[in-house]
């Protein structure tokens, strides 16, 4: 969990806000497996199934610097996350795998928190 997101978590319980709402361990909870590649990983699997034998496989460079994350939720749902670096200098495995992970973690903010907002509306 992010530490902006534990600080506020934090806050909302010190508030008694306890009204049904969504939390960071119950988004952490429907997510089953997580999954992380660049798009150079994505070309040269592509270009893998036409390539010639003994051929290499070169992709741009510029595709090794964006990352992908693929989160596979418990009920086979996708959402995916991405992170791109300007500087070839900078690029950084792990900071890129996070920046990506978070940006498809948010998403399931969304989609649950419309499931949380139905529910509540069908109890009406």
């Amino acid at each position: 969990m992010p530490s902006n997101e534990a600080a506020l978590e934090k806050e909302i319980q010190s508030k008694g806000l306890n009204a049904p709402r969504l939390t960071p361990a119950m988004i952490d909870s429907v997510i089953a497996s997580e999954h992380y590649f660049t798009a150079g990983d994505g070309y040269a699997g592509a270009a893998a199934l036409t390539v010639e034998e003994g051929g290499t496989i070169e992709p741009p460079e510029q595709l090794d610097l964006l990352t992908f994350c693929v989160l596979i939720l418990k009920n086979g749902f996708t959402v995916t996350g991405e992170s791109a670096c300007a500087s070839p200098e900078n690029f950084n495995e792990e900071i890129g795998r996070k920046i990506a992970r978070d940006n498809a973690r948010n998403k399931i903010w969304l989609l649950e928190g419309y499931l949380l907002r139905q529910r509540l509306h069908e109890q009406g």
